[in-house]
């Protein structure tokens, strides 16, 4: 058996104007001049603390964590009222994935549980998955932490599963824990930089799925 471990965010589902603007909501809150959309989207795939400080390095701990809080309830909020839409063709590129009895799935994501359950349930994805490692239990990505959990929890070797991201982050997780791992072009961070890492980089999904079938041969 071979384990594929995808990311969430800008992998599966197109979370950006959620992302974009819980954090414009939470800066506001304490006072702070929203931040443009790529300077936010650069910091997606890390664990929300840790991409707060990225993105205000020059701020207080107290006023941080308080966009943190912030981010958090607005964040909620909006995905109350419109969650995030799968990529087009990332349902049927799980559904095929899912049928073949040689290969397990996983996620690997700096969401937090609680968001994960929310996802799954509201685009009925629940069954799919052998593995689902968040933000809550592990050290923020790239820290290999996550991905060697997920394999642990799918039986599986290292050496036998591979990281699906688009993020810089998601490859350089792989990197350390010595999965595969391949990008997808669809995402917060440009191909050329996750190409840049020596990954190769899908399009679409059909061309992710081939992918994965040449490797897991």
């Amino acid at each position: 058996m071979k384990l594929v471990v995808f990311d969430v965010d800008g992998t599966l589902i197109d979370s950006q104007a959620l992302i974009v603007g819980a954090m414009a909501q939470a800066m506001e809150g304490v006072g702070i001049t929203p931040l443009d959309r790529n300077q936010v989207l650069s910091i997606v795939g890390l664990s929300l603390p840790i991409a707060v400080e990225v993105l205000l390095p020059d701020e207080t701990p107290a006023r941080r964590d308080a966009v943190v809080e912030g981010y958090r309830q607005a964040f909620m909020s909006r995905r109350i009222s419109s969650e995030a839409p799968l990529y087009p063709g990332a349902r049927e590129c799980l559904d095929a994935l899912a049928d073949r009895d040689d290969l397990l799935l996983g996620i690997a994501t700096g969401k937090s549980r609680r968001g994960l359950d929310a996802m799954l349930d509201h685009h009925g994805l629940r069954g799919r998955f052998v593995t689902l490692q968040t933000a809550d239990n592990h050290p923020s990505k790239p820290h290999p932490a996550m991905l060697l959990a997920a394999c642990d929890e799918g039986g599986v070797a290292p050496s036998a599963a591979v990281m699906i991201g688009d993020t810089v982050f998601d490859m350089q997780m792989g990197q350390a824990a010595r999965t595969a791992a391949f990008g997808v072009g669809w995402g917060y961070h440009d191909a050329d930089a996750l190409s840049g890492l020596g990954v190769s980089v899908a399009g679409d999904f059909d061309q992710l799925q081939q992918m994965i079938g040449e490797w897991s041969e």
